[in-house]
C-alpha cells in the first residue's frame, strides 16, 4: 500500500482572544527573525492545550509536533477528549487552515465532513450544491451526473433537493453532505463528529458506506468520534491525541482501552466532600464500571456499573435513608432509588462512623448519552440532611449494538434489578 498522507512535525499555534496577528511591533519582529533565518520569537511563548489549568500566556499550542503516515485503503480513527486537537488536525488535513510549523503531503482528492454548514453554499439548492462540490473536487459534469441519483437516494432528501439548503434541518443537511462526500469518489474521506447529528439508522448507513469505500474501493477514511463502539467497529488502527500531542498509535482496541484508562478516576467520576459540622454527610461518591477497580466516567452500554457512596454517621438517626436520582444531560429525571441505612449497615442500631454503600445498575438499562447524579441522605418525606446536586457526571458509550430505546416521561416507568450491597430486591420504579 502506498502512503497517501504524510504529516511531518505539524504544530498549530493560536493567540488567545485576538483576531488579528497582533501589533505592528510583533509583525516587524517576526519579519526580522524570518530574514535572519531564525525561529518566530512568539512561537516560544506557548502553552500546551490543557483545559484543566488556566494559562497565563497569550499563545497556546492546539497541536504540537504531530507525525504520522496513513496508507491508501486504511480506516483510521482519531480519539481524544474535547480540546485534544482532533478538529484542528482535521482542518489542517482538509486544507481549511495551515499548520504553524511542519507540513502535510497528501496524494489524492480530499472530501471533508467537518461540521454542519461546511462546504455548502447556503443560498444554493441541494442539487446545485452537489454539482458545486463535484466541481471543487475536479470532477466533470458528466461524472457528477453519473453519481447524482445515488447521492439523492442515499441522502433521502429527494423531496427537498431543489430547496435552498439554508432551509434544511441539521439532520437533512448532514445526510446530503455525507452522501456528497462519499459518492463523489474522493481518494480520502474525512469525517468528524458531525454524524452524531443524524439518527441511529442513518449513522448505521454511514458506517456501512465508509467501510465499503475502504474495503471495496480502496479509499482512505479518517474518522473522528466520541462513540467508541463506532470507532471500534469501523477502524482497524487509531491515533490517540492528548493536549495537542500524539499519546499513542496502534490497534484500535488497545487505543480505546488506553483512552478509557486515561479518563478513569477523572473529576467527573469522583467527587469528595467534607462537612465535619454535620451529623451526616457524604465523603465520596464514585462511578465504577463492571469488573473495574477504579472509578471511570466512561461506561459501555452493555455493561453494568456500580455507584459507590462513602458517607459518615456521627450519630444514629432513626428512619435515615440513602437515595439517588439519575438525570439526563438536559435535566430529565430518568429514575430514583433509595435504601434505608438500617438495611445497609445491619439490623443492629446505633452504628456510627464511615460506611460504604454500593448499588449495581444493570447494563442495557440507560441509553447511550451523558448523565449526572443527585444524591441525598434523608428521612423519607420528612427531612433532608445532606443533598449533593449534579455531584457525578458520566457517559454511557454505544458499543456497536443497535438497542431499542424507550423515551418515557419524567420519572418514566422502568423495571430493573437494582442490587444494593447486602440485599437483592426487584424494584419497580414509578
Amino acid at each position: 500500500m502506498s502512503v497517501v498522507i504524510n504529516a511531518e512535525n505539524i504544530s498549530k499555534l493560536y493567540r488567545l482572544g485576538i483576531l488579528s496577528s497582533g501589533t505592528i511591533a510583533q509583525d516587524v519582529n517576526r519579519f526580522i527573525a524570518r530574514v535572519r533565518g531564525k525561529e518566530d520569537p512568539y512561537m516560544k511563548v506557548g502553552e500546551l492545550n490543557n483545559r484543566e489549568i488556566k494559562g497565563s500566556g497569550q499563545f497556546i499550542w492546539a497541536l504540537k509536533d504531530i507525525n504520522f503516515k496513513i496508507n491508501s485503503g486504511e480506516i483510521i480513527g482519531i480519539i481524544g477528549n474535547n480540546g485534544a486537537g482532533k478538529s484542528t488536525l482535521l482542518k489542517i488535513l482538509s486544507r481549511v487552515t495551515t499548520p504553524t510549523t511542519g507540513n502535510v503531503r497528501i496524494r489524492g482528492r480530499v472530501a471533508s465532513l467537518l461540521e454542519v454548514g461546511t462546504g455548502f453554499h447556503q443560498d444554493l439548492s441541494g442539487k446545485e450544491n452537489i454539482f458545486l462540490n463535484g466541481s471543487i473536487l475536479g470532477m466533470t459534469k458528466d461524472e457528477i451526473k453519473s453519481k447524482y441519483d445515488e447521492i439523492v437516494e442515499f441522502s433521502g432528501v429527494e423531496k427537498f433537493i431543489d430547496t435552498p439548503v439554508k432551509r434544511y434541518s441539521s439532520g437533512m443537511y448532514v445526510r446530503l453532505a455525507f452522501a456528497v462526500a462519499a459518492y463523489l469518489e474522493p481518494e480520502i474521506l474525512i469525517v468528524d463528529e458531525v454524524l452524531a447529528v443524524g439518527d441511529a439508522e442513518f449513522q448505521k448507513k454511514c458506517l456501512g458506506k465508509m467501510h465499503d469505500v475502504s474495503a471495496k474501493e480502496g479509499r482512505t477514511v479518517i474518522f473522528v468520534s466520541h462513540n467508541m463502539g463506532a470507532v471500534k467497529s469501523l477502524c482497524t488502527s487509531s491515533i490517540l491525541l492528548e493536549r495537542g500531542m500524539i499519546k499513542n498509535t496502534g490497534n484500535t482496541d488497545s487505543i480505546i482501552a488506553e483512552y478509557l484508562n486515561i479518563n478513569s478516576g477523572s473529576i467527573e467520576a469522583y467527587s469528595e466532600f467534607n462537612d465535619q459540622n454535620s451529623d451526616t454527610y457524604f465523603k465520596k461518591i464514585s462511578v465504577r464500571p463492571e469488573n473495574a477497580n477504579i472509578p471511570s466516567s466512561e461506561i459501555e452500554v452493555l455493561k453494568s456499573f456500580t455507584v459507590e457512596f462513602n458517607y459518615f454517621l456521627k450519630r444514629n438517626i432513626p428512619g435515615l435513608s440513602l437515595g439517588f436520582s439519575v438525570y439526563s444531560k438536559n435535566g430529565m429525571k430518568i429514575f430514583y432509588d433509595s435504601q434505608t441505612i438500617k438495611k445497609l449497615t445491619g439490623e443492629a442500631g446505633n452504628r456510627t462512623g464511615y460506611f460504604t454503600a454500593e448499588v449495581a445498575i444493570p447494563g442495557k438499562f440507560l441509553a447511550p448519552g451523558s448523565y449526572y447524579i443527585n444524591a441525598a441522605l434523608h428521612i423519607e418525606n420528612v427531612q433532608l440532611l445532606d443533598f449533593k446536586e449534579n455531584v457525578i457526571s458520566f457517559n454511557i458509550l454505544e458499543s456497536g449494538s443497535q438497542l431499542h430505546k424507550f423515551n418515557g416521561k419524567d420519572m418514566g416507568v422502568v423495571i430493573a434489578d437494582f442490587k444494593w450491597k447486602g440485599i437483592n430486591e426487584n424494584m419497580t420504579i414509578i
